[in-house]
């Protein structure tokens, strides 16, 4: 399965506890390359969240970012800070006493003040199970749309190999053409000289000048490059980097081919393949 590794995805969601989200998106990159943000609550399970990352996957550069935003639970019981407030009733007592002004106290007023009330601390490894969980969720989503990517990309290269392929067929039927093409130019050249030329000689000349044009091994290396090309797309691993390789390649016969054209069709049909052959670099760079 080709896989890109360039997606987004974005999971959340609500416990009794508060809201959970998990916000991951990936960008190519030669090596995996892990980025958590985690609120402080979280910390002691950035290690657990990378091994679940990196179990997943093998290339690119990820950032994920966890958000958590506490809620009133199902227990709604406030907690009071006893000696906190026993100690503002003496306060306000003692006040009373020296203003001589008595005023009821209110108990509204206490809990009003500072740290008289207590939030009821988080279930932390409750948590930790919950964003383990939707980390999961949120991986699997990132997965889903980095294959759908690759399906596009892997088609992408289907159809390039395929022009490439139409290519080579092309210029091995040109071949013969060109090289009856050269002799017959030697010919006129030896005509318009009206010497009498060694036959033996001549068709020595022809048969070296036609090995240093031979291009046949350059078109056998590219047809199974492409052949290679093929297999690799089918291999259920990441295949990015030797893909790569392979356009590096194909891009060597192609600029062996250029240099051993001797006609305006071979060049152009040269230049074609390099033309081909860097768009599909391009794209590979974004395959896991």
């Amino acid at each position: 399965m080709i896989r890109s590794m360039t997606a987004f995805a974005h999971c959340e969601s609500s416990t009794p506890q508060g809201k959970i989200s998990w916000e991951i998106r990936t960008v190519n990159h030669r090596y995996l390359d892990v980025s958590i943000r985690l609120p402080e609550e979280f910390r002691a399970q950035e290690n657990a969240f990378r091994q679940s990352i990196q179990n997943r996957l093998q290339r690119g550069k990820l950032e994920a970012s966890l958000r958590y935003t506490s809620g009133v639970g199902e227990d709604t019981s406030i907690v009071i800070n006893e000696p906190l407030a026993r100690a503002l009733i003496i306060a306000c007592r003692q006040i009373e006493a020296i203003t001589d002004t008595p005023d009821p106290l209110k108990a509204v007023d206490i809990l009003r003040w500072p740290g008289v009330t207590q939030d009821t601390p988080p279930d932390l490894e409750s948590l930790a199970e919950q964003a383990t969980d939707l980390l999961a969720d949120a991986l699997d989503d990132l997965l889903a749309t980095r294959e759908r990517e690759g399906a596009r990309l892997g088609e992408f290269i289907d159809q390039r190999c395929d022009q490439i392929a139409e290519i080579i067929v092309r210029i091995r039927k040109r071949r013969p053409e060109i090289i009856q093409g050269i002799r017959e130019k030697i010919n006129k050249r030896i005509e318009d000289l009206d010497i009498t030329p060694d036959n033996n000689r001549l068709e020595q000349e022809l048969v070296m000048l036609a090995q240093r044009l031979d291009i046949d091994e350059e078109l056998d290396r590219l047809m199974a490059h492409l052949d290679e090309i093929t297999n690799v797309l089918e291999r259920n691993e990441p295949i990015g980097r030797r893909l790569d390789f392979l356009m590096q390649e194909l891009n060597r016969e192609a600029n062996t081919l250029a240099s051993k054209s001797n006609d305006a069709d071979t060049t152009q049909a040269a230049v074609d393949l390099k033309v081909l052959i860097e768009q599909m670099r391009e794209q590979i760079q974004n395959i896991e």
